[in-house]
């Protein structure tokens, strides 16, 4: 089946890429929409024009579109990308967000394609877990919930980090995946990735209690 893969250079859309990718699904394009603002509904925000650099580092075509982040108006724009696409399915991370899956699955509807989501409701813990045992390298870029300071930015996401995700969720209920917006991430390499991505330049942004990782440099290396 011909897919495309709604693609953050996140962890979940790397890990819902990886999945397909060993189910067998002809993997056509990554979709990434571009927020013009911080505030989007639906889509990541820092650091989201690495995206590119991550659709070269999987070797993979990717389609993109810019995004005003209104709420609804930011559904359509997607759908109005996907529509231009030859595919038979598409492929999202969402793990519990009913918002963005139930506007997800309409697009699919309305465009009669199949949607497909590799890691609704799987345990979050597991989810984690399983990003650590295929590999995956993956800093924090984003933070933006209690609980969290500016040395989480650039953190790895490693035994330790899933312990304090943990801790975070039992004082503050804090999403272990981060799918409320409490955090936001960068997958620098994975086992299907053809190059891995080396962050050059970066300086932590922090206004109050949140703030995120400005990557100014980044580049690909070979493996």
């Amino acid at each position: 089946m011909r897919v495309a893969v709604l693609a953050t250079g996140g962890k979940d859309s790397a890990l819902a890429l990886y999945k397909v990718l060993n189910e067998g699904y002809k993997v056509k394009y990554l979709v990434s929409m571009i927020p013009l603002g911080e505030d989007s509904w639906m889509f990541h925000y820092p650091n989201i024009r690495l995206v590119d650099l991550f659709a070269e580092a999987v070797g993979i075509p990717i389609v993109k579109a810019e995004t005003s982040g209104i709420k609804e108006r930011e559904v359509d724009d997607l759908k109005r990308l996907v529509s231009t696409l030859d595919i038979e399915g598409l492929v999202s991370g969402a793990i519990t967000s009913t918002y963005q899956n139930a506007r997800i699955e309409k697009i699919c509807k309305q465009l009669r394609l199949k949607c497909i989501t590799p890691l609704w409701h799987e345990n979050p813990q597991e989810i984690l877990k399983e990003i650590l045992d295929v590999g995956f390298d993956v800093i924090v870029t984003g933070v933006y919930a209690f609980g969290f300071n500016i040395e989480w930015l650039g953190r790895r996401i490693d035994d330790t980090v899933i312990q304090a995700l943990m801790e975070l969720n039992r004082k503050y209920d804090v999403s272990l995946v981060g799918e409320g917006g409490e955090y936001e991430t960068l997958v620098l390499d994975a086992s299907f990735f053809k190059k891995r991505i080396k962050v050059i330049e970066a300086k932590k942004i922090w206004k109050n209690q949140s703030g995120y990782l400005l990557i100014t440099k980044a580049d690909l290396e070979d493996k």
